[in-house]
């Protein structure tokens, strides 16, 4: 996976999750969570930025509302299959 990938898109989605919820530390366990999960998609588009940042996003949000993270995980995962079979329909056209 492309280190510099990853990393904007964790810093992406990290900036717009601290500007939505001004309460929280920079340094809260939920960022660490984020690169986590960003860190261990693999075979997924793993060097797409948009796609790492649609999975970052949604972790997050799915993290807030299910307040699990291997739910987040599961529920991310999902909408990036989804985002990726799109992706792939689109291109066989």
């Amino acid at each position: 996976m492309s280190s510099q990938a990853r990393e904007g898109a964790c810093a992406f989605a990290w900036r717009n999750y601290l500007l939505l919820h001004s309460g929280i530390s920079e340094n809260d366990d939920r960022r660490s969570a984020l690169y986590s999960y960003i860190s261990n998609l693999r075979g997924t588009g793993e060097d797409d930025f948009d796609l790492l940042q649609i999975a970052a996003v949604a972790y997050l949000k799915k993290l807030d509302e299910l307040h699990d993270d291997q739910c987040a995980r599961r529920a991310a995962d999902q909408l990036l299959a989804e985002r990726l079979e799109a992706s792939s329909s689109q291109q066989d056209r």
